[in-house]
């Protein structure tokens, strides 16, 4: 995972904010609209075209007979037995490329959604740091996680602890990109803060759990590491005001898929490519 992200970042980085972060709805109408056109490829290439036109074509057939002979009773149910067959000859000629495709279209959403859906919080904002442990770190209920902040953020008075959790309670007080060191068993690691300035990409999680494709905002924690993740509440990062797109990480979810399939649909013809 860790790689996996570190790679996708260092390919989408340098190319998205290439119109500025203020103007991130080109970026986003423009990669949408380019998902579509990847899923059209991945379609051409990947799945069996004449596969998908001979089964579409024969469920209208069987479509037709039974409008035709819809008196005859055991036609009808013969027919609509061949449906179902070539509805299911449909849907498994689709199952390879969905797969397929689900990786770049993908990492394309995880990379709109971690430099466009969230802002920097703002000085004086309050914010709460839950660190998970992980499971192989033992009776963690006993064992104090020091915590370093730099200038600019301060440690609130509360922390909170349960068997294998802790949650810290910290204020941003000045602008920047802060680095919060969280340290057990030896083992350091650091947690993203970013406060204030201009819009740029925030980090929200830093995980070495599946939820670290989802958030390339920040670098996995490694495998061995005692941490499980450390996050910031979604509530707490506000959305980015994308103008009349809808921000938040559901309102780019909503978009990309909504123009990507609107551009799939439009360009199959151009394409060459049946759906």
């Amino acid at each position: 995972m860790a790689t996996f992200n570190s790679i996708t970042s260092a390919i989408f980085d340098p190319i998205l904010g290439l119109f500025g972060f203020a103007s991130a709805w080109i970026d986003i109408l423009l990669w949408s609209i380019g998902g579509g056109i990847v899923a059209l490829l991945v379609y051409k290439h990947i799945s069996n075209q004449k596969g998908i036109e001979r089964a579409k074509n024969g469920i209208k057939v069987h479509l037709l007979e039974i409008r035709l002979f819809q008196d005859d009773l055991l036609g009808v149910v013969l027919s609509t037995l061949k449906i179902l067959w070539k509805n299911a000859l449909y849907i498994g000629h689709n199952v390879m490329p969905m797969i397929v495709m689900f990786i770049p279209m993908m990492t394309i959403l995880f990379q709109l959604e971690a430099n466009y859906a969230l802002d920097p919080v703002q000085p004086g904002t309050q914010l709460a740091l839950t660190v998970e442990l992980d499971r192989s770190v033992t009776d963690a209920s006993q064992r104090d996680i020091q915590i370093a902040v730099p200038a600019g953020v301060t440690l609130g008075r509360s922390v909170r602890a349960r068997p294998g959790h802790a949650i810290f309670d910290l204020v941003a007080d000045e602008p920047g990109d802060h680095e919060i060191q969280l340290t057990i068993d030896g083992v350091t690691e650091t947690k993203g803060l970013a406060v204030g300035g201009e819009p740029r990409k925030v980090p929200y999680l830093r995980t070495k759990s599946w939820e670290g494709y989802l958030y390339p905002g920040e670098a996995a924690l490694d495998g061995d590491s005692p941490f499980k993740d450390m996050r910031f509440g979604k509530g707490q990062l506000p959305d980015r005001d994308l103008g009349v797109m809808p921000g938040g990480e559901g309102g780019i979810l909503m978009v990309f898929f909504v123009l990507s399939i609107a551009a799939g649909l439009a360009l199959k013809g151009v394409f060459g490519v049946t759906l």
